[in-house]
């Protein structure tokens, strides 16, 4: 039977979430389902699949004490777009909400029924939002946190941002589920046969905006003191001080001859596929959509033990491209599978397919 499924998410900039919100509306899509994406800003730098119906809900205030109603006088204008959503096509059957910020909104939403409302928790929210806070700002944020997620449903992309979740921020969810992220395998395959202008050269690949949690620090100190000769090309943008200070590192590193800044590519799958290594230097990884992107694509990865997704995705004989929080294992580790690369040529990875995920948030309709 046709569902009819609401995805909401503070706007599409390139980023790994929102990647993971198209392909999975374009999935439930081609399985028949009817699919809203509502956007909360109008920035998008990808492509709208298909059959989506596509909105974006702006916020137009002006006035100058607009921050102090923001987050109500949003949840009121999300309302009303869904009220007139359902009265030309009828009730959604399932709502899932991206991002925090977006959480802080839907949680407010007056319309929307709480058993029909998910949350879907992308990231750490620990490393994300207390790792600088002490006194009476950590305990503000605590006690916010816990006032959007408590007695909610809760999807993590990982059981290790559920458990941090519930750990950190003394939340209990009502409902929990751990659903991985989903991948069109045909879809990032086909796409990967696209020219790259350094194939059939050798190189290491990073793919990952430019955020303090993504580690380009230790990741381009660990690339220096591996020696590797083959360069290092970065994927990936952030605002001009942090690509200032990661261009300043690779001068200081003497690298900067053989790191490559290729900007946000809104299909990086071409360069994955052409690599030889992929490497995640983060201090924490809801998921790590990327290293499934390289698996899919047969190139071996390395990724810091960090907190989220990565573990669970690197297990058995890819355990070895793990390395600890500092920059001597990484180094060793990237030194390792460079030179001693695991066979990543017949993997299963069909607990990510498309299809799969798909089955799992459908399924969220019946509790």
């Amino acid at each position: 039977m046709s569902k009819r499924v609401l995805m909401i998410i503070d706007g599409l900039p390139g980023g790994g979430a929102e990647k993971v919100v198209l392909t999975l509306s374009k999935g439930l899509i081609e399985r028949g389902h009817r699919v809203s994406l509502f956007s909360l800003r109008s920035v998008c730098d990808y492509a709208i699949p298909a059959g989506l119906d596509y909105q974006v809900i702006r916020d137009r205030c002006s006035f100058p004490w607009r921050k102090l109603t923001e987050l109500s006088r949003r949840a009121a204008k999300l309302d009303q777009a869904i009220m007139q959503a359902e009265k030309e096509g009828g009730p959604f059957d399932l709502v899932v909400s991206h991002l925090h910020k977006t959480d802080r909104i839907v949680s407010r939403c007056q319309h929307l029924a709480k058993d029909k409302t998910w949350f879907c928790l992308h990231g750490v929210f620990s490393a994300s939002y207390l790792a600088h806070r002490q006194g009476f700002s950590l305990w503000q944020k605590k006690l916010k946190t816990r006032r959007i997620y408590q007695n909610r449903n809760i999807i993590g992309v990982s059981q290790y941002v559920v458990s941090d979740l519930k750990r950190a921020f003394a939340v209990q969810p009502q409902h929990e589920r751990i659903i991985f992220n989903p991948f069109d395998f045909d879809t990032v395959l086909e796409a990967s046969l696209q020219p790259c202008d350094m194939a059939g050269k050798p190189y290491l690949i990073h793919v990952g905006r430019f955020h303090q949690t993504k580690r380009h620090d230790r990741l381009l100190k660990a690339y220096a003191q591996t020696g590797i000769g083959a360069p290092l090309v970065l994927i990936g943008q952030g605002n001009e001080e942090a690509t200032g200070r990661i261009k300043k590192l690779a001068v200081e590193l003497g690298i900067q001859d053989r790191v490559i800044f290729k900007g946000f590519l809104s299909n990086p799958y071409p360069w994955i596929r052409h690599a030889k290594m992929l490497v995640v230097s983060s201090d924490s990884e809801g998921f790590g959509n990327v290293l499934v992107e390289a698996l899919i694509c047969k190139v071996p990865v390395v990724s810091t033990r960090c907190p989220g997704g990565p573990i669970s995705i690197l297990t058995g004989e890819l355990a070895r491209g793990l390395a600890d929080l500092d920059v001597d294992s990484l180094a060793r580790t990237m030194q390792d599978i460079w030179s001693n690369p695991p066979d990543v040529s017949r993997l299963n990875l069909d607990a990510y397919s498309i299809e799969a995920i798909c089955q799992q948030y459908l399924a969220l309709t019946k509790d």
